[in-house]
């Protein structure tokens, strides 16, 4: 099958429903792609989160991407091979994530990897990939130094997510802008590189905007009682929030904060994206809550609608950014195997290297010399716990 950049979700979306009956033959966790590929499928590798502490986004980018390969399979795969998923659960351990990369590569013979979802596992594979000329791509590590340190790129590692400073950036423009913010409180994650990157990101550039900050509180992954440094901001006079973290926490924060009666706008980033934001925080909590997203359920995009629709059709639920995400990283990956001029790691990582108008669900996008998608991005707006503005910026 011939991929077109620009036609590619429209082709598949329409096959969604037959997908359901072409599963991958790779069981959930489970792996056992053996040793070297037919000489009709192509095996692609799946390093996810499928339990741990992260195991909601693991588990949706891997709904995501097993739909897209379900509906390529369903037509005729790639160039008429069909492919063959790999899939294994790095229980969110970075370690973990490391030697499970090293047997998709080395033992299964995967063309590409796709996962970890999270920065810091994605990190953890990159030297394997480097090392065995396997392209690793995330549809969610947002970590600035992921593809690029500042000084080289990592030669195999690609992701379609925009980074940390992108999302911290883009939410002190909308606390300055579109809530007229003058000053705000940071309470971040300090044992987590993503909290203090979005908040870095924030700082700097609320300050440029005459904004300024009038506190910062810091916690850790796992604490569950936050009164203390709530009710020390409490008594601080400030405009918004800006609370860049995981929803685990941010769900529990935000409840305790409006149980104090702190009314003022709180502001997040990707992590907050989660069912169980709702479920922590309790969706009388969750009103005058925004946070930066790669995707929104209520996006009237045509190619957004018609991917919710076949999503629902295919698993009996709404979609939210992971399985988006997974979606266009299922489909980004196979179409740069669809140009690759053999089905080599070298041959794929050139392919991807040199994608330019990638349509997806998530936006249209090149991807640039450090390996980063340029797209843009989307600040969700939350009425009683339920998204209720989206708008696109960038």
């Amino acid at each position: 099958m011939n991929l077109s950049r620009r036609t590619v979700l429209g082709a598949t979306l329409g096959v969604a429903a037959v997908a359901a009956t072409t599963a991958c033959s790779a069981k959930p966790g489970g792996g056992g792609g053996g040793a070297a590929p037919a000489a009709d499928e192509i095996k692609l590798g799946l390093n996810y989160e499928l339990s741990g502490d992260v195991a909601t986004y693991g588990q949706a980018s891997a709904v995501g991407i097993k739909m897209a390969i379900e509906e390529l399979n369903a037509k005729d795969g790639v160039g008429g091979k069909k492919i063959k998923l790999v899939e294994y659960d790095n229980k969110s351990d970075a370690a973990e994530a490391t030697t499970l990369a090293n047997k998709l590569m080395s033992q299964d013979k995967v063309l590409a990897c796709m996962g970890p979802a999270t920065s810091g596992g994605f990190k953890a594979t990159i030297p394997v990939a480097n090392k065995n000329k396997i392209p690793v791509v995330s549809g969610s590590a947002t970590a600035d130094d992921v593809t690029w340190d500042g000084k080289s790129v990592q030669e195999y590692a690609f992701r379609i997510c925009f980074n940390d400073s992108f999302q911290g950036t883009v939410m002190a423009k909308f606390a300055a802008e579109n809530l007229k913010g003058k000053t705000a409180v940071i309470i971040k994650d300090n044992s987590n590189d993503y909290s203090k990157g979005l908040a870095t990101a924030f700082t700097e550039e609320f300050g440029k905007l005459g904004g300024s900050i009038a506190g910062e509180e810091a916690f850790v992954a796992g604490d569950t009682d936050f009164n203390t440094i709530l009710t020390r901001i409490k008594g601080q006079t400030f405009d918004v929030i800006y609370l860049p973290g995981y929803y685990s926490e941010a769900g529990l924060i935000i409840k305790q904060a409006r149980d104090l009666g702190i009314t003022a706008p709180v502001l997040g980033g990707d992590g907050f994206d989660s069912p169980k934001l709702e479920e922590l925080g309790g969706a009388a909590a969750l009103n005058d809550v925004y946070f930066t997203n790669h995707y929104s359920s209520i996006d009237k995009d045509p190619k957004v609608v018609e991917f919710i629709e076949a999503f629902k059709k295919a698993n009996n639920e709404e979609p939210n950014a992971f399985h988006a995400l997974g979606y266009d990283l299922g489909h980004f990956v196979a179409d740069a195997v669809s140009r690759a001029s053999e089905l080599t790691g070298e041959a794929v990582q050139k392919a991807m290297a040199e994608t330019k108008g990638f349509v997806g669900v998530t936006g249209t996008f090149d991807v640039d010399e450090h390996h980063n998608p340029v797209k843009s991005i989307v600040v969700i707006g939350l009425k009683d716990g339920k998204q209720a503005t989206s708008e696109k910026v960038g």
